[in-house]
Protein backbone atom coordinates (compact mmCIF):
# COMPACT_ATOMS: atom_id res chain seq x y z
CA UNK A 1 0.00 0.00 0.00
CA UNK A 2 1.50 3.44 -0.64
CA UNK A 3 -0.23 6.74 1.02
CA UNK A 4 -1.13 9.80 -1.17
CA UNK A 5 -1.38 13.28 0.32
CA UNK A 6 -4.46 15.49 -1.78
CA UNK A 7 -5.18 18.87 -0.18
CA UNK A 8 -3.25 17.96 3.25
CA UNK A 9 -5.77 14.53 3.48
CA UNK A 10 -3.76 11.17 3.25
CA UNK A 11 -5.49 8.30 1.57
CA UNK A 12 -4.34 4.65 0.84
CA UNK A 13 -3.72 2.80 -2.31
CA UNK A 14 -2.88 -0.41 -3.69
CA UNK A 15 0.42 0.21 -5.19
CA UNK A 16 0.03 0.12 -9.03
CA UNK A 17 -3.16 1.91 -9.12
CA UNK A 18 -3.82 3.87 -12.24
CA UNK A 19 -3.81 7.69 -11.34
CA UNK A 20 -6.90 7.23 -13.37
CA UNK A 21 -8.75 5.49 -10.79
CA UNK A 22 -7.91 8.45 -8.07
CA UNK A 23 -8.68 11.24 -10.53
CA UNK A 24 -11.86 10.01 -10.57
CA UNK A 25 -12.50 9.67 -7.29
CA UNK A 26 -11.72 12.82 -6.60
CA UNK A 27 -13.49 14.35 -10.45
CA UNK A 28 -16.53 15.83 -8.53
CA UNK A 29 -14.89 18.16 -6.44
CA UNK A 30 -13.61 20.16 -9.76
CA UNK A 31 -16.09 21.76 -12.89
CA UNK A 32 -13.93 20.53 -15.86
CA UNK A 33 -12.61 16.78 -16.53
CA UNK A 34 -9.33 16.00 -14.81
CA UNK A 35 -6.34 15.39 -17.51
CA UNK A 36 -3.33 14.98 -15.86
CA UNK A 37 -1.98 15.10 -12.42
CA UNK A 38 1.00 16.59 -10.37
CA UNK A 39 2.99 13.67 -8.20
CA UNK A 40 5.67 16.02 -6.22
CA UNK A 41 5.34 18.78 -8.59
CA UNK A 42 5.95 16.65 -11.88
CA UNK A 43 3.26 16.00 -14.30
CA UNK A 44 1.95 12.88 -15.36
CA UNK A 45 -0.92 11.28 -17.46
CA UNK A 46 -3.38 9.57 -15.80
CA UNK A 47 -2.60 6.36 -17.59
CA UNK A 48 0.60 6.09 -15.06
CA UNK A 49 0.21 4.25 -11.98
CA UNK A 50 1.38 5.05 -8.55
CA UNK A 51 4.49 3.87 -7.63
CA UNK A 52 5.77 5.90 -4.04
CA UNK A 53 4.00 7.42 -1.20
CA UNK A 54 3.87 10.82 -2.88
CA UNK A 55 1.75 14.27 -2.95
CA UNK A 56 -0.73 14.64 -5.76
CA UNK A 57 -2.56 17.28 -7.10
CA UNK A 58 -5.09 17.77 -10.61
CA UNK A 59 -4.74 19.50 -13.98
CA UNK A 60 -8.38 19.95 -15.78
CA UNK A 61 -9.03 20.90 -18.97
CA UNK A 62 -9.85 24.15 -17.72
CA UNK A 63 -5.54 24.92 -17.49
CA UNK A 64 -3.71 25.02 -20.46
CA UNK A 65 -1.66 22.38 -20.10
CA UNK A 66 -5.09 20.32 -19.34
CA UNK A 67 -6.73 21.58 -22.68
CA UNK A 68 -3.68 21.10 -24.82
CA UNK A 69 -3.72 17.75 -23.76
CA UNK A 70 -7.41 17.06 -24.93
CA UNK A 71 -6.57 18.46 -28.19
CA UNK A 72 -3.95 16.23 -28.64
CA UNK A 73 -5.71 13.14 -27.90
CA UNK A 74 -8.79 14.14 -30.17
CA UNK A 75 -6.41 14.99 -33.01
CA UNK A 76 -4.60 11.37 -32.40
CA UNK A 77 -8.30 10.00 -32.49
CA UNK A 78 -8.85 11.85 -35.59
CA UNK A 79 -5.79 10.25 -37.23
CA UNK A 80 -7.53 6.63 -35.87
CA UNK A 81 -10.54 7.18 -37.48
CA UNK A 82 -9.21 8.39 -40.80
CA UNK A 83 -7.03 5.23 -41.12
CA UNK A 84 -9.90 3.17 -40.34
CA UNK A 85 -12.18 4.68 -42.75
CA UNK A 86 -9.96 4.99 -45.43
CA UNK A 87 -6.55 3.16 -45.04
CA UNK A 88 -2.95 4.25 -43.35
CA UNK A 89 -1.62 6.73 -46.39
CA UNK A 90 -4.36 8.31 -46.04
CA UNK A 91 -3.49 9.59 -42.08
CA UNK A 92 -0.02 9.54 -43.17
CA UNK A 93 -1.22 12.65 -45.38
CA UNK A 94 -3.90 14.56 -43.12
CA UNK A 95 -1.66 17.88 -41.69
CA UNK A 96 -3.30 19.80 -38.87
CA UNK A 97 -2.09 23.24 -40.49
CA UNK A 98 -3.49 25.55 -38.49
CA UNK A 99 -6.10 26.72 -36.11
CA UNK A 100 -8.93 29.40 -36.79
CA UNK A 101 -10.73 29.92 -33.49
CA UNK A 102 -11.41 26.88 -31.63
CA UNK A 103 -11.09 24.99 -35.12
CA UNK A 104 -8.40 22.94 -36.49
CA UNK A 105 -7.71 22.89 -40.01
CA UNK A 106 -6.37 20.00 -41.39
CA UNK A 107 -5.22 19.75 -45.02
CA UNK A 108 -4.28 16.87 -47.66
CA UNK A 109 -1.21 16.15 -48.87
CA UNK A 110 -0.02 13.87 -51.99
CA UNK A 111 -2.85 13.97 -53.86
CA UNK A 112 -5.01 12.88 -51.11
CA UNK A 113 -8.33 13.84 -51.51
CA UNK A 114 -11.29 12.96 -48.87
CA UNK A 115 -14.88 14.36 -50.07
CA UNK A 116 -17.59 15.35 -47.61
CA UNK A 117 -19.11 11.94 -47.10
CA UNK A 118 -15.99 10.10 -46.59
CA UNK A 119 -14.79 13.31 -43.51
CA UNK A 120 -18.58 12.28 -42.08
CA UNK A 121 -17.77 8.82 -42.15
CA UNK A 122 -14.39 9.71 -40.36
CA UNK A 123 -16.61 11.71 -38.10
CA UNK A 124 -19.10 9.18 -37.59
CA UNK A 125 -15.92 6.42 -37.31
CA UNK A 126 -14.36 8.94 -34.29
CA UNK A 127 -17.65 9.01 -32.26
CA UNK A 128 -17.59 4.86 -32.68
CA UNK A 129 -14.25 5.17 -31.11
CA UNK A 130 -15.08 7.52 -28.10
CA UNK A 131 -18.04 4.83 -27.42
CA UNK A 132 -15.19 1.88 -27.35
CA UNK A 133 -13.35 3.87 -24.53
CA UNK A 134 -10.36 2.55 -26.30
CA UNK A 135 -6.97 3.25 -24.36
CA UNK A 136 -4.38 5.24 -25.30
CA UNK A 137 -0.97 3.35 -24.09
CA UNK A 138 2.36 4.82 -24.49
CA UNK A 139 5.65 3.01 -24.54
CA UNK A 140 9.58 3.71 -24.85
CA UNK A 141 10.85 2.36 -28.40
CA UNK A 142 14.76 2.36 -29.00
CA UNK A 143 14.91 5.16 -31.80
CA UNK A 144 15.95 2.93 -34.36
CA UNK A 145 13.19 0.80 -34.00
CA UNK A 146 10.54 4.24 -33.61
CA UNK A 147 11.65 5.28 -36.92
CA UNK A 148 11.70 1.67 -38.43
CA UNK A 149 8.03 1.87 -37.65
CA UNK A 150 7.37 5.31 -39.10
CA UNK A 151 8.43 4.97 -42.36
CA UNK A 152 6.84 1.08 -42.28
CA UNK A 153 3.79 3.77 -41.62
CA UNK A 154 4.39 6.50 -44.50
CA UNK A 155 5.08 9.03 -42.03
CA UNK A 156 7.99 10.62 -43.58
CA UNK A 157 7.86 13.85 -41.44
CA UNK A 158 8.33 11.75 -38.17
CA UNK A 159 11.44 9.79 -39.93
CA UNK A 160 12.78 13.65 -40.64
CA UNK A 161 12.55 14.97 -37.32
CA UNK A 162 14.03 12.69 -35.48
CA UNK A 163 16.92 12.51 -37.40
CA UNK A 164 18.52 14.60 -35.50
CA UNK A 165 17.14 13.14 -32.19
CA UNK A 166 19.70 12.88 -29.71
CA UNK A 167 17.95 10.56 -27.01
CA UNK A 168 17.96 6.95 -27.47
CA UNK A 169 14.38 6.39 -26.69
CA UNK A 170 11.12 7.53 -28.62
CA UNK A 171 7.64 7.90 -26.76
CA UNK A 172 5.17 6.19 -29.09
CA UNK A 173 1.40 6.49 -28.47
CA UNK A 174 -1.15 3.34 -29.39
CA UNK A 175 -4.74 3.92 -29.88
CA UNK A 176 -5.79 0.30 -31.09
CA UNK A 177 -3.81 -0.41 -33.82
CA UNK A 178 -2.55 2.68 -34.54
CA UNK A 179 0.60 4.07 -33.94
CA UNK A 180 1.80 7.52 -33.48
CA UNK A 181 4.51 10.30 -31.76
CA UNK A 182 3.10 13.72 -30.15
CA UNK A 183 4.90 16.43 -28.42
CA UNK A 184 3.13 16.53 -25.08
CA UNK A 185 0.86 14.80 -23.10
CA UNK A 186 -1.95 12.70 -23.78
CA UNK A 187 -5.62 11.16 -22.09
CA UNK A 188 -5.74 7.57 -21.16
CA UNK A 189 -8.13 6.44 -23.56
CA UNK A 190 -10.66 7.91 -26.54
CA UNK A 191 -13.79 8.18 -24.12
CA UNK A 192 -12.69 11.47 -22.28
CA UNK A 193 -12.89 13.06 -25.90
CA UNK A 194 -16.69 13.88 -25.60
CA UNK A 195 -17.08 17.58 -27.57
CA UNK A 196 -16.16 17.68 -31.02
CA UNK A 197 -17.07 17.88 -34.46
CA UNK A 198 -15.74 17.44 -38.18
CA UNK A 199 -17.10 19.00 -41.19
CA UNK A 200 -15.34 19.71 -44.44
CA UNK A 201 -13.70 23.01 -45.32
CA UNK A 202 -11.72 24.91 -48.00
CA UNK A 203 -10.24 21.84 -49.66
CA UNK A 204 -9.83 20.09 -45.92
CA UNK A 205 -11.53 19.51 -43.37
CA UNK A 206 -12.37 21.30 -39.66
CA UNK A 207 -11.62 19.34 -36.06
CA UNK A 208 -13.65 21.55 -33.94
CA UNK A 209 -12.88 21.29 -30.08
CA UNK A 210 -13.83 23.02 -26.85
CA UNK A 211 -11.54 26.12 -26.01
CA UNK A 212 -10.00 26.43 -22.62
CA UNK A 213 -12.24 29.21 -21.25
CA UNK A 214 -15.60 26.78 -21.85
CA UNK A 215 -13.77 23.19 -21.41
CA UNK A 216 -17.24 21.21 -21.71
CA UNK A 217 -19.00 23.44 -24.53
CA UNK A 218 -18.75 23.08 -28.20
CA UNK A 219 -18.49 26.44 -29.62
CA UNK A 220 -19.89 27.46 -33.06
CA UNK A 221 -17.47 27.73 -35.60
CA UNK A 222 -16.29 31.14 -36.83
CA UNK A 223 -14.56 30.94 -40.22
CA UNK A 224 -12.37 34.22 -39.72
CA UNK A 225 -11.72 34.21 -43.90
CA UNK A 226 -9.14 37.49 -43.92
CA UNK A 227 -7.23 34.80 -40.53
CA UNK A 228 -7.61 31.71 -42.98
CA UNK A 229 -6.20 33.16 -46.54
CA UNK A 230 -3.58 34.70 -44.57
CA UNK A 231 -2.67 31.25 -42.80
CA UNK A 232 -3.07 29.83 -46.00
CA UNK A 233 -0.60 32.03 -48.08
CA UNK A 234 2.35 31.71 -45.59
CA UNK A 235 1.67 27.88 -45.43
CA UNK A 236 2.40 28.15 -49.39
CA UNK A 237 5.41 30.14 -48.83
CA UNK A 238 6.74 27.41 -47.08
CA UNK A 239 5.93 24.95 -49.51
CA UNK A 240 7.68 27.43 -52.07
CA UNK A 241 10.93 26.98 -49.58
CA UNK A 242 10.82 23.04 -49.13
CA UNK A 243 9.46 23.84 -45.72
CA UNK A 244 6.55 22.53 -43.96
CA UNK A 245 8.59 20.81 -40.57
CA UNK A 246 10.88 21.38 -38.38
CA UNK A 247 12.56 18.02 -39.69
CA UNK A 248 12.65 20.18 -43.04
CA UNK A 249 14.23 23.08 -41.56
CA UNK A 250 16.98 21.04 -40.16
CA UNK A 251 17.97 19.46 -43.61
CA UNK A 252 18.54 22.79 -44.73
CA UNK A 253 20.49 24.06 -41.79
CA UNK A 254 22.41 20.84 -42.27
CA UNK A 255 22.67 21.33 -46.10
CA UNK A 256 24.51 24.80 -45.57
CA UNK A 257 21.67 26.48 -47.92
CA UNK A 258 19.54 28.16 -44.47
CA UNK A 259 21.65 31.87 -45.63
CA UNK A 260 19.80 31.73 -49.09
CA UNK A 261 16.47 30.73 -47.49
CA UNK A 262 16.29 33.30 -45.00
CA UNK A 263 17.34 35.93 -48.14
CA UNK A 264 14.45 34.27 -49.71
CA UNK A 265 11.96 34.77 -46.60
CA UNK A 266 12.81 37.78 -45.69
CA UNK A 267 12.18 39.07 -49.09
CA UNK A 268 8.76 37.87 -49.20
CA UNK A 269 7.67 39.51 -46.50
CA UNK A 270 9.40 42.86 -47.53
CA UNK A 271 7.20 42.19 -51.28
CA UNK A 272 4.00 42.00 -48.72
CA UNK A 273 5.31 44.63 -46.88
CA UNK A 274 5.76 46.60 -49.89
CA UNK A 275 2.03 45.20 -51.57
CA UNK A 276 0.80 47.19 -48.36
CA UNK A 277 2.30 50.49 -48.77
CA UNK A 278 1.39 50.30 -52.70
CA UNK A 279 -2.43 49.53 -51.40
CA UNK A 280 -2.32 52.64 -48.84
CA UNK A 281 -0.79 54.77 -51.64
CA UNK A 282 -3.45 53.87 -54.49
CA UNK A 283 -6.52 54.56 -51.91
CA UNK A 284 -7.69 58.10 -51.84
CA UNK A 285 -8.16 59.81 -48.44
CA UNK A 286 -5.91 57.76 -45.98
CA UNK A 287 -4.05 59.60 -43.69
CA UNK A 288 -4.51 57.38 -40.84
CA UNK A 289 -2.48 53.72 -41.01
CA UNK A 290 -4.05 52.19 -37.69
CA UNK A 291 -1.73 48.94 -36.98
CA UNK A 292 -2.91 46.11 -34.24
CA UNK A 293 -1.52 43.08 -33.16
CA UNK A 294 -0.88 40.79 -29.80
CA UNK A 295 2.18 40.77 -27.78
CA UNK A 296 5.29 40.52 -29.62
CA UNK A 297 3.88 40.59 -33.35
CA UNK A 298 7.09 43.20 -34.19
CA UNK A 299 4.48 45.81 -34.85
CA UNK A 300 7.46 48.40 -34.02
CA UNK A 301 9.39 46.73 -36.81
CA UNK A 302 6.75 46.16 -39.49
CA UNK A 303 5.55 50.25 -38.83
CA UNK A 304 9.65 51.62 -39.38
CA UNK A 305 9.32 48.84 -42.51
CA UNK A 306 6.32 50.08 -43.76
CA UNK A 307 6.85 53.67 -43.44
CA UNK A 308 10.10 53.40 -46.24
CA UNK A 309 8.04 51.54 -48.33
CA UNK A 310 5.16 54.38 -47.89
CA UNK A 311 8.09 57.09 -48.84
CA UNK A 312 8.72 54.93 -52.04
CA UNK A 313 5.13 56.17 -53.09
CA UNK A 314 5.84 60.38 -52.06
CA UNK A 315 4.30 59.99 -48.83
CA UNK A 316 5.55 60.95 -45.88
CA UNK A 317 4.81 58.94 -42.71
CA UNK A 318 4.41 60.00 -39.19
CA UNK A 319 4.97 57.44 -36.51
CA UNK A 320 2.26 57.62 -33.34
CA UNK A 321 1.89 55.34 -30.50
CA UNK A 322 -1.79 54.87 -28.90
CA UNK A 323 0.07 54.49 -25.81
CA UNK A 324 0.97 58.09 -25.83
CA UNK A 325 -3.13 58.95 -24.81
CA UNK A 326 -2.90 56.20 -21.73
CA UNK A 327 -4.90 58.52 -19.00
CA UNK A 328 -3.00 59.43 -16.09
CA UNK A 329 -1.91 56.00 -14.14
CA UNK A 330 -3.91 57.65 -11.35
CA UNK A 331 -7.09 57.67 -12.96
CA UNK A 332 -6.55 54.02 -14.39
CA UNK A 333 -9.57 51.64 -14.63
CA UNK A 334 -8.82 48.51 -12.12
CA UNK A 335 -9.76 45.08 -13.12
CA UNK A 336 -11.71 42.36 -11.67
CA UNK A 337 -8.51 41.91 -9.00
CA UNK A 338 -8.51 45.48 -8.08
CA UNK A 339 -5.18 46.01 -10.26
CA UNK A 340 -4.18 48.55 -12.37
CA UNK A 341 -6.16 47.24 -16.27
CA UNK A 342 -3.49 49.03 -18.84
CA UNK A 343 -5.09 46.88 -21.60
CA UNK A 344 -8.53 48.23 -21.52
CA UNK A 345 -10.33 50.68 -23.85
CA UNK A 346 -10.66 52.99 -21.29
CA UNK A 347 -7.47 53.27 -19.81
CA UNK A 348 -6.77 55.43 -23.20
CA UNK A 349 -8.18 58.92 -23.23
CA UNK A 350 -10.53 58.08 -26.46
CA UNK A 351 -11.85 61.09 -26.65
CA UNK A 352 -8.48 63.15 -26.62
CA UNK A 353 -7.77 61.04 -29.41
CA UNK A 354 -10.61 61.48 -31.89
CA UNK A 355 -10.66 65.74 -31.33
CA UNK A 356 -6.29 65.75 -31.89
CA UNK A 357 -7.21 63.22 -35.24
CA UNK A 358 -9.96 65.12 -36.71
CA UNK A 359 -8.34 68.42 -35.97
CA UNK A 360 -5.31 67.31 -38.00
CA UNK A 361 -7.51 66.11 -40.81
CA UNK A 362 -9.69 69.40 -40.92
CA UNK A 363 -5.91 70.71 -41.74
CA UNK A 364 -5.37 72.32 -38.23
CA UNK A 365 -1.90 72.31 -36.50
CA UNK A 366 -2.01 69.90 -33.13
CA UNK A 367 0.36 69.75 -29.98
CA UNK A 368 0.59 65.62 -29.75
CA UNK A 369 0.91 64.36 -25.92
CA UNK A 370 3.66 61.73 -25.18
CA UNK A 371 3.55 59.36 -22.12
CA UNK A 372 5.95 59.39 -19.44
CA UNK A 373 5.85 55.81 -18.05
CA UNK A 374 8.35 56.63 -15.59
CA UNK A 375 6.00 59.31 -13.58
CA UNK A 376 2.17 57.67 -15.10
CA UNK A 377 1.85 60.77 -16.77
CA UNK A 378 0.93 62.45 -20.59
CA UNK A 379 3.17 65.19 -21.48
CA UNK A 380 3.39 67.76 -23.74
CA UNK A 381 6.79 69.72 -25.43
CA UNK A 382 5.11 72.30 -27.26
CA UNK A 383 5.74 71.14 -30.56
CA UNK A 384 2.65 71.41 -32.94
CA UNK A 385 2.45 68.74 -36.10
CA UNK A 386 0.16 69.54 -39.11
CA UNK A 387 -0.49 67.43 -41.79
CA UNK A 388 0.38 68.07 -45.57
CA UNK A 389 -0.68 67.24 -48.51
CA UNK A 390 1.41 63.55 -48.71
CA UNK A 391 1.76 63.56 -45.01
CA UNK A 392 0.17 59.96 -43.20
CA UNK A 393 0.12 58.95 -39.64
CA UNK A 394 1.09 55.46 -38.86
CA UNK A 395 -0.53 54.77 -35.69
CA UNK A 396 0.72 51.93 -33.66
CA UNK A 397 -1.49 50.02 -30.52
CA UNK A 398 -3.73 47.31 -29.45
CA UNK A 399 -7.09 49.25 -30.12
CA UNK A 400 -6.00 50.11 -33.38
CA UNK A 401 -8.76 48.10 -34.95
CA UNK A 402 -11.42 48.94 -32.09
CA UNK A 403 -13.74 51.41 -34.28
CA UNK A 404 -14.93 52.99 -30.81
CA UNK A 405 -10.75 53.80 -30.59
CA UNK A 406 -11.28 56.26 -33.78
CA UNK A 407 -15.50 56.88 -34.05
CA UNK A 408 -15.01 60.35 -35.04
CA UNK A 409 -12.74 59.69 -38.14
CA UNK A 410 -14.09 59.10 -41.77
CA UNK A 411 -13.73 55.52 -43.32
CA UNK A 412 -12.15 56.79 -46.04
CA UNK A 413 -9.19 58.26 -44.29
CA UNK A 414 -8.46 55.18 -42.35
CA UNK A 415 -6.60 51.85 -43.34
CA UNK A 416 -6.31 48.84 -40.50
CA UNK A 417 -3.56 46.60 -40.47
CA UNK A 418 -3.37 43.54 -38.14
CA UNK A 419 0.13 41.69 -37.55
CA UNK A 420 0.36 38.19 -35.82
CA UNK A 421 3.43 35.70 -35.81
CA UNK A 422 0.73 33.19 -37.41
CA UNK A 423 3.30 30.35 -37.36
CA UNK A 424 2.25 27.55 -39.97
CA UNK A 425 5.92 25.50 -39.67
CA UNK A 426 4.69 22.31 -37.56
CA UNK A 427 7.24 19.49 -35.44
CA UNK A 428 5.41 17.11 -37.81
CA UNK A 429 2.13 16.40 -39.45
CA UNK A 430 0.39 16.19 -36.77
CA UNK A 431 1.83 18.02 -33.92
CA UNK A 432 1.51 21.80 -34.92
CA UNK A 433 2.95 24.72 -33.29
CA UNK A 434 1.03 27.29 -31.69
CA UNK A 435 1.11 30.89 -32.68
CA UNK A 436 1.30 32.05 -29.07
CA UNK A 437 4.21 29.71 -28.33
CA UNK A 438 6.45 31.41 -30.83
CA UNK A 439 5.44 34.69 -29.76
CA UNK A 440 5.97 33.90 -26.10
CA UNK A 441 9.56 32.77 -26.69
CA UNK A 442 9.81 35.86 -28.74
CA UNK A 443 9.03 38.01 -25.74
CA UNK A 444 11.07 36.10 -23.33
CA UNK A 445 14.08 37.12 -25.42
CA UNK A 446 12.81 40.65 -25.51
CA UNK A 447 11.85 41.43 -22.09
CA UNK A 448 15.39 40.23 -21.04
CA UNK A 449 17.30 42.20 -23.12
CA UNK A 450 15.55 45.37 -23.30
CA UNK A 451 14.22 45.26 -19.49
CA UNK A 452 16.39 43.00 -17.36
CA UNK A 453 12.86 40.24 -16.89
CA UNK A 454 13.39 36.78 -16.06
CA UNK A 455 11.89 34.45 -17.89
CA UNK A 456 10.03 33.31 -14.75
CA UNK A 457 8.30 37.11 -14.94
CA UNK A 458 7.79 36.96 -18.22
CA UNK A 459 5.77 33.25 -18.49
CA UNK A 460 3.70 34.65 -14.99
CA UNK A 461 2.56 37.75 -17.01
CA UNK A 462 1.55 35.49 -20.11
CA UNK A 463 -1.61 34.62 -18.73
CA UNK A 464 -3.02 38.01 -18.22
CA UNK A 465 -1.99 39.37 -21.47
CA UNK A 466 -3.50 36.45 -23.70
CA UNK A 467 -6.50 37.43 -21.58
CA UNK A 468 -6.07 40.99 -22.83
CA UNK A 469 -5.44 39.64 -26.82
CA UNK A 470 -8.65 37.75 -26.61
CA UNK A 471 -10.61 40.34 -25.21
CA UNK A 472 -9.34 43.48 -26.85
CA UNK A 473 -7.42 42.27 -30.51
CA UNK A 474 -8.49 38.95 -31.89
CA UNK A 475 -12.51 40.33 -31.76
CA UNK A 476 -11.31 42.85 -34.12
CA UNK A 477 -8.91 41.58 -36.82
CA UNK A 478 -11.22 40.44 -39.21
CA UNK A 479 -12.27 43.81 -39.64
CA UNK A 480 -8.35 44.64 -41.03
CA UNK A 481 -7.98 46.03 -44.36
CA UNK A 482 -4.92 44.03 -44.29
CA UNK A 483 -3.31 41.29 -42.89
CA UNK A 484 0.44 40.73 -42.26
CA UNK A 485 2.57 37.67 -40.89
CA UNK A 486 5.31 38.68 -39.22
CA UNK A 487 5.95 35.06 -38.18
CA UNK A 488 9.92 33.74 -40.16
CA UNK A 489 10.10 29.87 -40.75
CA UNK A 490 13.74 29.83 -39.18
CA UNK A 491 13.05 32.12 -36.62
CA UNK A 492 12.34 29.59 -33.22
CA UNK A 493 16.13 28.18 -34.51
CA UNK A 494 17.27 31.63 -33.97
CA UNK A 495 15.48 32.37 -30.44
CA UNK A 496 16.52 29.19 -29.55
CA UNK A 497 20.30 29.89 -28.52
CA UNK A 498 18.74 33.06 -26.18
CA UNK A 499 15.87 31.37 -24.87
CA UNK A 500 17.05 28.26 -23.19
CA UNK A 501 19.78 29.74 -20.65
CA UNK A 502 16.71 31.99 -19.53
CA UNK A 503 14.43 29.02 -19.53
CA UNK A 504 16.75 26.81 -17.82
CA UNK A 505 17.39 29.73 -15.17
CA UNK A 506 14.07 28.98 -13.98
CA UNK A 507 14.45 26.19 -11.03
CA UNK A 508 12.17 23.19 -9.93
CA UNK A 509 9.36 24.55 -7.95
CA UNK A 510 8.70 27.59 -9.28
CA UNK A 511 5.38 28.09 -10.36
CA UNK A 512 6.96 29.09 -14.10
CA UNK A 513 8.99 25.73 -13.82
CA UNK A 514 6.66 23.51 -16.01
CA UNK A 515 5.72 25.84 -18.39
CA UNK A 516 9.87 26.66 -19.24
CA UNK A 517 10.41 23.04 -19.05
CA UNK A 518 7.80 21.99 -21.81
CA UNK A 519 9.27 24.75 -24.15
CA UNK A 520 12.30 23.52 -23.76
CA UNK A 521 11.17 20.27 -24.47
CA UNK A 522 10.13 21.91 -27.86
CA UNK A 523 13.35 23.76 -28.47
CA UNK A 524 15.43 20.39 -28.33
CA UNK A 525 13.61 19.91 -32.14
CA UNK A 526 15.36 22.39 -34.00
CA UNK A 527 19.33 22.82 -34.94
CA UNK A 528 20.20 26.69 -33.80
CA UNK A 529 20.95 29.31 -36.37
CA UNK A 530 23.35 32.30 -35.67
CA UNK A 531 21.64 35.76 -35.22
CA UNK A 532 24.59 36.68 -37.49
CA UNK A 533 22.58 35.43 -41.04
CA UNK A 534 19.96 38.23 -40.08
CA UNK A 535 19.50 41.03 -42.31
CA UNK A 536 19.80 44.44 -40.23
CA UNK A 537 15.97 45.02 -40.75
CA UNK A 538 14.69 41.42 -39.86
CA UNK A 539 11.57 41.44 -37.42
CA UNK A 540 13.17 38.61 -35.24
CA UNK A 541 15.78 41.62 -34.57
CA UNK A 542 13.18 43.50 -32.71
CA UNK A 543 13.94 40.60 -30.31
CA UNK A 544 17.57 39.26 -30.43
CA UNK A 545 18.75 42.63 -30.92
CA UNK A 546 21.09 44.30 -34.05
CA UNK A 547 18.00 46.33 -35.42
CA UNK A 548 18.88 49.24 -37.75
CA UNK A 549 15.78 50.65 -36.09
CA UNK A 550 15.23 52.12 -32.54
CA UNK A 551 13.25 48.90 -30.99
Amino acid sequence: MVTIKIGGKEERYEDGTRYEVIAEKHQNDYVSQIALVTVDGKIRELMKRVEKDCELGFITYADATGHKTYVRTAIMLLMKAVKDVAGMEAAANVKVDFAIGAGYYCSFKNGLKLDEKTIEKVKDRMGELVDMDLLVTKKAYPSDEAVALFEENGMRDKVSLFRYRRSSNINVYCMGDYYDYFYGYMMPSTGYIRNFDLFAYEGGMILLLPDQEDPDTLPEFKPRRKLFQTLLATGEWGRELGIDTVGDLNDQICSGSISDMILVQEALQERRIGEIARDIARREGVKFVMIAGPSSSGKTTFSHRLSIQLRTYGLKPHPIGLDNYYLNHDKTPLDADGKPDYECLEALDVEQFNQDMAALLAGESVQLPTFNFKTGKREYSGKTTRLAANDILVIEGIHGLNEKMSYSLPAQSKYKIYISALTTLNVDEHNRIPTTDNRLLRRIVRDARTRGASAAKTISMWPSVRRGEEQYIFPFQEEADAMFNSALLFELAVLKQYAEPLLFDIKKGEPEYHEAKRLLKFLEYFLGISSEELPKNSLCREFVGGSCFEV
